[in-house]
């Protein structure tokens, strides 16, 4: 195990803070960890009751294009996981749910940020409208669950988190 010996902020964003923090590692020997400070996020899996998938299409700055994705969104600091889930459904597709499923939690690159994503799977869909943030545009599109996984093969789809949501719907009985 490490064990940290100081931790200096390099930057504090608006949603994840940018850490470098001094280790000792278990030989004894001192290095440096440069760390993403991020409070959490939620994911959601939303599917209509004729069993298609609703994502979202957004352009990402970071990637340079416009990706096609589930919905998510960072959690507010103390904020519960399904009330999250259910308020970023809402804003990015304009759906709630009847009822929310927790899939899976998981790391996405613990090798240099402390973000888990919780996956939830979203049911008893009801057109409320959307409520975007200022600074987002996205639309939404309906897919079979069978297109999604073509789009994923084929590479259309790259986005991490949605892979991984996908496959927990395909690993319980869909």
């Amino acid at each position: 195990m490490e064990r940290k010996i100081s931790s200096r902020l390099l930057h504090e964003g608006r949603h994840f803070s940018f850490l470098q923090d001094e280790v000792e590692l278990p030989s004894g020997r001192r290095t440096k960890r440069d760390i993403v400070r991020h409070p959490g996020a939620v994911a959601i899996v939303p599917i209509l009751p004729d069993r298609r998938i609703v994502l979202v299409r957004q352009y990402r700055y970071a990637a340079g294009r416009s990706l096609l994705e589930i919905p998510a969104g960072t959690l507010e600091i103390g904020e519960d996981l399904q009330k999250c889930a259910g308020r970023e459904l809402r804003e990015e597709t304009g759906y709630e749910a009847e009822e929310m499923e927790h899939l899976l939690s998981c790391y996405m690159a613990p090798g240099y940020s402390s973000e888990v994503i919780h996956y939830y799977a979203a049911s008893g869909l009801r057109d409320v409208g959307d409520d975007q943030e200022p600074d987002e545009d996205i639309r939404t599109e309906i897919f079979t669950l069978d297109h999604i996984v073509s789009m994923i093969r084929e590479n259309i789809i790259e986005d991490a988190k949605t892979i991984i949501g996908i496959q927990a719907i395909l690993a319980i009985e869909f």
